[in-house]
């Protein structure tokens, strides 16, 4: 019992997955035609009943009003029938027979006897009650009766009981009826073909802006980047929609002009130090040299060697800090003891360009040691770089407002120029006067930087003038 209560609820689910997978148009349609066909059956269900219930209602009310009729006529003329034989020789619909107690037929409507025995009719009623329906009974004849008995007294102490038998034909009634069902089927029918074909012009109509939005991104090529879908031009409910997919494309054009300045940057880095081995070693080449000449060349062809070697150290470390799967194990430190020990391997080369480097503040915060000192290492080798003889560096550390912590690595040197400032976090990005400036750098110092603080959860920012100086800040978020 088990397994197939599974699989019916197996088939149920892939048969959902199949129409969730359908078309957005069938979707559509099959959901509006199916909420169109249920007020149909609503609509056509509740005019049936009261169509049926209101001719039930009207004809029992006959019946009871026929039954007062008569009581009233016996009531008057006492054990005499002649009082009644209008009423059941009358033509019409309806059919009156009176019975005494032992069930004798006195008098009735002519051929009633053939057409309704008595024991066709329900057991009656007492002499001051009302039934409050008949029974309707079809014969072999295909001819439909609704039919009510009841007793009645005939006035007086010692008045006789006379058992009386109504019953009205509602053949024509049922005909009425069936025929109303059958157009009720048809229309029922229509409604479903017609709501069907409705809903896919509906479907279609409705969903045109849809089809209109993907011509529209169907003509967005790479060389085509900066068209936009333009969110006014189309329904309310499809504004969000067209808003992402340009803020996508946004993003898209972004990356893609990075991606191509950072082949552009990646080309000059790597051709500066290839040029300069092919140039030595054509020149060497060029005639027989001595032992100490050949020496020469390969120790400049080592210097450029450990270029490559960094750039292609940066690249990886930052490939790897992207993996979505990178995780770092962050400890507790005090970050005034990891930046005195950053100073210290940078105070010799401080020393021999003129520059004093100061430390001030004291926090801890949770991070990778390594990492952190490779990050504040950065700065203080860029600061470095750019700072001329006598010229200050200071690193701070001081506790945010949010209580995270932040670093702060501050130079008075040459600054940035500020249409830099937004590519300055760019891979292999450099300004023209950092190259003649510092040639030997390959503008991977602050991209790593920012990956490192990405890992942290944290975020890296910069302010600088140019003549005045640059600050450098690293924004540590609270530890949880």
């Amino acid at each position: 019992m088990s397994s197939k209560s599974d699989e019916t609820l197996e088939g149920a689910r892939r048969s959902w997955t199949l129409f969730g997978r359908g078309s957005i148009t069938g979707r559509l349609t099959v959901l509006y035609s199916f909420s169109t066909v249920a007020m149909l059956f609503a609509a056509t269900g509740f005019l049936y009943w009261v169509l049926v219930s209101d001719l039930a209602k009207a004809d029992n009310r006959f019946l009871r009003d026929k039954l007062q009729v008569l009581r009233a006529i016996l009531r008057e003329h006492g054990e005499e029938l002649e009082g009644l034989e209008e009423e059941v020789n009358s033509v019409g619909a309806y059919y009156i027979r009176v019975l005494d107690r032992r069930q004798h037929s006195l008098i009735e409507t002519p051929d009633m006897a053939l057409r309704l025995p008595g024991f066709l009719f329900p057991d009656p009623v007492g002499a001051f009650q009302l039934p409050n329906s008949g029974v309707k009974r079809t014969l072999g004849n295909g001819r439909s009766y609704l039919l009510i008995s009841a007793w009645a007294d005939t006035g007086g102490a010692d008045a006789e009981l006379r058992l009386l038998q109504i019953a009205l034909d509602v053949t024509s009634e049922e005909n009425l009826i069936a025929g109303y069902r059958r157009n009720l089927i048809i229309v029922l029918l229509g409604g479903i073909f017609l709501s069907a074909a409705i809903g896919i012009a509906v479907a279609r109509r409705g969903l045109r802006p849809v089809k209109e939005i993907t011509q529209t991104a169907e003509h967005i090529t790479p060389t085509r980047l900066h068209e936009r879908i333009d969110p006014a031009r189309w329904p309310r409910e499809l504004i969000a929609l067209a808003t992402a997919f340009d803020q996508m494309l946004d993003r898209l054009q972004e990356s893609f002009t990075r991606l191509s300045q950072f082949s552009a940057d990646l080309a000059h880095e790597l051709r500066t130090p290839i040029n300069a081995l092919m140039g030595e070693a054509e020149v060497a080449l060029s005639r027989q040299r001595t032992p100490d000449e050949y020496r020469n060349v390969l120790e400049s062809s080592l210097e450029e060697f450990g270029r490559l070697s960094r750039i292609i150290d940066g690249l990886l470390f930052l490939a790897r800090a992207e993996a979505t799967d990178r995780s770092i194990e962050k400890i507790r430190i005090d970050a005034r003891k990891e930046i005195d020990a950053v100073v210290e391997f940078y105070q010799p080369m401080a020393d021999e360009q003129g520059i004093r480097v100061s430390c001030q503040g004291h926090a801890s915060l949770f991070a990778d040691p390594i990492l952190f000192r490779r990050a504040v290492g950065n700065l203080l080798s860029n600061a470095l770089q750019y700072t001329s003889s006598g010229g200050n560096i200071r690193i701070s550390v001081d506790t945010a407002e949010d209580h995270g912590v932040d670093v702060h690595v501050e130079d008075n040197g040459s600054g940035i120029a500020p249409e830099h400032l937004p590519k300055i976090f760019d891979r292999l990005y450099r300004a023209d006067s950092a190259r003649s400036q510092y040639p030997k750098g390959f503008g991977l110092g602050l991209s790593i930087v920012k990956s490192i603080m990405e890992l942290h959860g944290g975020s890296v920012s910069i302010q600088s003038e140019p003549s005045k100086g640059t600050i450098v800040t690293l924004k540590f978020r609270p530890s949880e």
